[in-house]
């Protein structure tokens, strides 16, 4: 898995690529989303449009992230899932916790109100 940070508006743009089956890179996701509170930025979107497969260890990992942000006072949102981790979320009842876009464009707009 691959992770990329860029701001658009007033929104931090997570975005992983790859396989995101937890291991090292959810050390590093998390302590990725502990530096964005820290510096003050509370609105997050994860874009999962370059995601091939997540296993139950990513999804732990997203709902960490999500966690964290909510305690933090932040708004989290997933953007561009694929229909497999669409599908993966509905089955999980996940589809009801996260906020899910299907644009990162949709989801900045939605958390910037």
């Amino acid at each position: 898995m691959k992770i990329k940070v860029k701001e658009k508006y007033s929104a931090v743009v997570i975005e992983l690529k790859g396989n995101v089956m937890g291991g090292p890179e959810t050390q590093e996701f998390s302590e990725l989303v502990h530096k964005l509170l820290d510096e003050g930025k509370k609105n997050i979107v994860v874009d999962l449009s370059g995601v091939k497969f997540m296993n139950s260890s990513g999804l732990g990992m997203l709902i960490s992230g999500y966690t964290t942000i909510k305690n933090g006072n932040g708004k989290f949102a997933i953007a561009g899932a694929t229909e497999k981790i669409n599908s993966l979320l509905v089955v999980t009842k996940l589809i009801t916790i996260f906020e899910n876009f299907k644009t990162v464009n949709e989801a900045v707009e939605h958390l910037n109100k």
